[in-house]
């Protein structure tokens, strides 16, 4: 479960409605059809109205292509439009009370930013988490202290659940992200900012399974020496 779970994450693409250069659901279209297998709903500005409605309608889109729709942190709304989990930070709902709403079937994803933040996440039932910022981001102003590839090092020999990479992330560095141990990549602007947000996401998964026929190939040698 853990290996198919973490293969979905291979891109995990948050939105940004007021970064597209698309109408918007054309973004998640494209980008799904681009080959991207899971989506975080992030659009705090709006409504619960709003944002119902806009979930329903990307819930709809995601079904249609196997695709996942992870709701940033409403657990109402997740659950009122049949989205397949939640992603909570630090100011979401507490991870525990969050399971025990939602149950054990639907997924909860928690934004970490040590290996405290990681393991206690691990610990308490999430499905997997994200980690970062990596790198500066656009959508993250004014932010510091980023971590860089390396930090993921340390994550990975203690974390087992899947582990998303998070923060500045895009084609050109993505490769230093994965080698140090990321299972995937959560991106915005990479994708919602670009003007052909298809191109942009099959360059990064045609990216990510280059990366992955690399990383074959070197457990394959060190095996043999």
């Amino acid at each position: 479960m853990k290996k198919e779970l973490a293969d979905k994450f291979r891109i995990y693409f948050v939105t940004d409605r007021k970064i597209a250069k698309q109408p918007f659901l054309k973004v998640i279209k494209e980008a799904l059809k681009g080959g991207v297998k899971a989506i975080q709903l992030r659009e705090k500005d709006l409504s619960s109205k709003e944002m119902y409605e806009l979930a329903k309608k990307i819930r709809k889109i995601t079904q249609e292509n196997n695709a996942l729709l992870i709701i940033n942190d409403r657990i109402d709304i997740a659950l009122a439009t049949g989205a397949d989990g939640v992603h909570l930070g630090w100011q979401s709902m507490p991870l525990r009370e969050a399971r025990r709403v939602l149950g054990g079937k639907k997924l909860i994803g928690v934004s970490t930013h040590s290996l405290k933040d990681a393991l206690f996440a691990q610990k308490n039932s999430a499905d997997f988490i994200t980690f970062g910022n990596i790198y500066p981001a656009p959508s993250k102003q004014g932010v510091t202290g980023f971590k860089g590839p390396e930090a993921i090092k340390e994550i990975r020999k203690k974390i087992k659940i899947p582990l998303i990479a998070i923060g500045g992330i895009k084609e050109e560095n993505i490769k230093d992200v994965i080698l140090n141990g990321a299972d995937g990549v959560a991106v915005i602007s990479a994708i919602m900012g670009a003007e052909k947000p298809y191109e942009a996401a099959k360059g990064l998964v045609c990216k990510l399974e280059s990366l992955n026929v690399e990383n074959q190939d070197l457990k394959l040698k060190s095996k043999n020496l």
